[in-house]
Formats: structure tokens, sequence, C-alpha cells
């Protein structure tokens, strides 16, 4: 449930998604964010990361882009699977979530590594066109206020013929598994992480609404080709819990 990009609207959907709801929503629970995320997914959170930094084709000396980082957990399994072979930043505009990415960073395993954390928003990203040879957003671009902005800046500062790696919630396709995903989501996630968080905003309330209202599937496609994306490809992760979106960069 990563952190996302400065917004000041209530989105289409009418889930407040409004810049300092969120953002102190996301500092607030940054102290026990990574517990949270992982007992709330019962560490299954870890292999889709994973998975997702396998499907991407990247080669030596060319940055990645990990956009909305939170606390740096995609960026940081960029850089270890790819040893020094090129930069990784990560990107988002909570400070305390990004203040826990640099904690991280400069742990035993990542110190040597060349990632970078930097506070930023989603929609204004402060790189040059084709910047980055990837770009990334793990379970981040539904927070956006505006996904197709978000989605058009990440396309913007990605190379022509580079990958932009979108990992979101999404719902369940199988019958029995959809009704009790939904009821998980709904009323036992809220409950636990807010005991969990104890913070004031209703972090675990805003995530079902989030995530229910999100386009998901050949609606999320639809909106990363009209962003300038190409060969999407999309693979669901444990029975459609979580899906991948991969798309090719196209320039005009």
């Amino acid at each position: 449930m990563n952190s996302p990009s400065v917004s000041t609207n209530i989105d289409k959907t009418g889930v407040d998604k409004s810049g300092q709801r969120i953002q102190q929503l996301f500092a607030e629970i940054a102290p026990r964010y990574d517990l949270m995320n992982h007992v709330l997914s019962l560490n299954i959170d870890k292999y889709w990361r994973k998975f997702t930094v396998g499907k991407l084709t990247l080669v030596p000396e060319v940055p990645v882009l990990d956009a909305c980082t939170g606390t740096g957990d995609l960026a940081l399994e960029i850089a270890r699977r790819h040893p020094k072979q090129f930069p990784v930043i990560g990107t988002d505009f909570c400070a305390p979530m990004l203040d826990r990415a640099r904690t991280k960073g400069r742990s035993k395993l990542f110190a040597e590594l060349p990632v970078q954390f930097i506070e930023a928003d989603t929609m204004h990203l402060p790189f040059d066109d084709d910047h980055f040879q990837a770009s990334t957003v793990a379970f981040g671009l539904r927070n956006v206020s505006d996904t197709l902005a978000g989605l058009k800046e990440l396309a913007r500062v990605t190379r022509q013929g580079g990958s932009v790696a979108i990992l979101e919630f999404s719902r369940p396709y199988l019958p029995g598994l959809k009704q009790v995903y939904e009821f998980y989501f709904k009323y036992v996630l809220p409950r636990v992480g807010q005991a969990m968080a104890k913070n004031k905003q209703s972090a675990y309330n805003y995530l079902p609404e989030s995530v229910m209202e999100f386009p998901s599937g050949e609606a999320l496609a639809e909106l990363m080709r009209q962003a300038g994306m190409s060969d999407i490809r999309l693979y669901p992760l444990t029975l459609g819990v979580a899906t991948l979106y991969i798309g090719v960069t196209t320039k005009s």
C-alpha cells in the first residue's frame, strides 16, 4: 500500500485522495507500515515484488525509477537483483515513508548498492524525458488522484521501448474466493490494520475503498495504452489477488 503523489481533489470514484489527507495518513502509519503489510498479506507481497523484478529486462548503466516507492521495498529489490549495474531511484511524496526507505538502504544488505530516494510528486516527476530504462510502481498508482496523468508521467520519463511495470491489487476471478477476498478487505483488514497502526486517519478503511474503485484488468491496460504504452501484458498473481501490468513505451 505505497504512498502516492500530491492531489487536491476527491477522485472520480468518490474516494478522497486529497494530498493532505493521504500524505498525513501514510505519515502516521509509516513506523509500522512494513510489519502491517507483511502480516496482512501473509508475506505474499514479498513474492509479488520478486516476481515483478524477474519480469523486467534491464541493461547496465541506465537508471531505473520506482515511483510511489513508500518504504522502498521494490526499489531495493531491483537493486539487490542487479547489484551495482545501474542507479535505482525511488520517489515518494511522503517524507516519513522515505525516511524508512533510507534507513533500509543503509542496512548491510543494501548499503553498497546505488539506490537513492527522492521526495517527489508522481504526477510531476523532476526528471527529463526518456531518463529511465524502466519505471515501476508497486501498490501506489491507485493512490494517485489522476491515474491517467500518473501513467503519462511514467511514460514520459521512460525511454522509447522501455518498460513501465505496475503492480497493484485486483479482484480474484474464482467464484467463492472473490467473495471471501471482498469480505476480508472490507471487514477484517481494516479492523486488524487499524488496531496495529493506531492512526487517526483510518488508513485501512481507505485501502479497501481505493482497491475496489481502482480500475483493474483490461480497464487499467486501456489506460496504459492511452498513456502511450503498447504490448500490455497482464500477470494475475495469487489467483488474481494482485496483478502485474507491463507495458512498452511508444513515443511518437
